[in-house]
């Protein structure tokens, strides 16, 4: 039923008028494998709920079936570093090239990045290092209720920089 409705953006149009939320503060994120069915009907489905006001998250970016081709045509607002990159940032690998790659790119085309998986603060000097302005992952809170967020901001949550000055 989850992949019959994602393909008929009609029933997405449905439920966020049924719920009354704000189409601009719901964020769907696709991996790159949905587009190998249906390439011209998927596209559709996602220019149909970008034009509800839908933002649309590319996740995984880099590890599936990427075509540059799929950025270019279709303009989503977020594309998410697979966290098998911030991995790499550990090792004397490329990890540092192809974050920075990813970063130029998203910037050039006029989309956030947001890497997953920053579990270390050295990961995360790095990322801001190379261009990445968002960052998620258990450097700053493991995955908690709705109800807990508010809390888990007033105790400060996670990692903050001390600030030199």
């Amino acid at each position: 039923m989850a992949r019959r409705c994602f393909r008929c953006g009609h029933y997405f149009a449905k439920a966020i008028h049924l719920s009354g939320l704000d189409p601009r503060r719901l964020e769907l994120e696709i991996t790159e494998s949905i587009f190998i069915a249906d390439v011209e009907k998927t596209m559709a489905t996602l220019h149909g709920l970008r034009n509800l006001g839908v933002r649309i998250a590319l996740d995984d970016f880099g590890t599936g079936y990427s075509s540059l081709s799929y950025l270019r045509s279709f303009p989503f607002e977020k594309v998410k570093i697979d966290r098998s990159f911030v991995e790499d940032l550990r090792g004397d690998g490329n990890g540092h090239a192809v974050i920075r790659a990813i970063t130029t790119l998203a910037d050039a085309l006029g989309m956030e990045a947001l890497a997953e998986g920053g579990e270390e603060v050295a990961q995360f000097e790095t990322l801001e290092r190379e261009g990445c302005r968002y960052i998620q992952g258990y450097l700053f809170s493991r995955p908690v209720a709705g109800g807990a967020v508010l809390d888990l901001l007033a105790d400060g949550a996670g990692y903050q920089r001390q600030l030199v000055g």
